[in-house]
């Protein structure tokens, strides 16, 4: 018995990585895809949004046959609590890269502000990258690195708000820019987002280290995606 479910233990780690792997992948080619304004690109994420979204739902019930099946306690109940509580945390991140996608086709040929580009583009740079380094944390159980990345988090923050606080003056400096500046905001929104659920998963790593619930950003709070 112990050596079936070390098995599927093992599987389940493996899918687990697989869709952290796939859910970063699609946050890169979102933030590609407004950098250059390629619509064609943004619109195949849209198409395939639904490949996280059957990753999640197969991983859950993964997850529920293994708790009821075996019954596990201690660290390895930590393991697959962990895995279910941080897989619903990517397809959210998912959701937000979808947003993204939407956004560039929505942006269209309007007139790009350079101070809000390099903005957008050092924010998808530090939320690309924290995907990156929490998928590494969570393969390594890294409790360390986990910490570190509330830190990213904090950064992510700080560019939001000045990209919210630019394009307010872009709007006063030209009305018409006011659909424009919406965007801006929104993508921005949603790469903040995305730092906070890779936030939420550094938790769930510490978790599953120490059995310790924390709270390493108190400024996150769920949304309703």
């Amino acid at each position: 018995m112990r050596r079936l479910f070390d098995d599927e233990l093992a599987e389940l780690d493996a899918d687990f990585t697989e869709m952290g792997m796939l859910v970063s992948e699609v946050i890169q080619q979102a933030v590609d895809s407004f950098k250059n304004r390629d619509a064609m690109a943004a619109q195949q994420i849209i198409d395939h949004d639904h490949e996280i979204n059957e990753r999640e739902i197969a991983l859950e019930k993964k997850t529920f046959e293994m708790i009821a099946l075996y019954q596990p306690v201690t660290t390895d109940l930590r393991e697959i609590v962990t895995i279910l509580k941080a897989v619903s945390e990517l397809e959210r991140a998912g959701d937000h890269a979808r947003n993204i996608a939407h956004a560039t086709i929505k942006f269209g040929t309007k007139q790009k502000i350079p101070v809000l580009e390099q903005l957008i583009d050092k924010m998808g740079q530090l939320t690309t990258q924290m995907v990156r380094d929490v998928l590494t944390a969570y393969v390594n159980k890294d409790e360390h690195v986990a910490r570190q990345l509330a830190a990213v988090d904090h950064q992510l923050d700080q560019l939001n708000h000045q990209v919210r606080a630019d394009s307010y003056q872009q709007m006063r400096l030209d009305p018409a820019f006011e659909t424009g500046a919406s965007i801006y905001l929104n993508v921005a929104q949603d790469l903040s987002r995305i730092g906070d659920y890779v936030t939420n998963v550094c938790e769930w790593i510490i978790y599953l280290k120490s059995g310790q619930i924390i709270e390493l950003n108190s400024a996150n709070n769920d949304d309703d995606d």
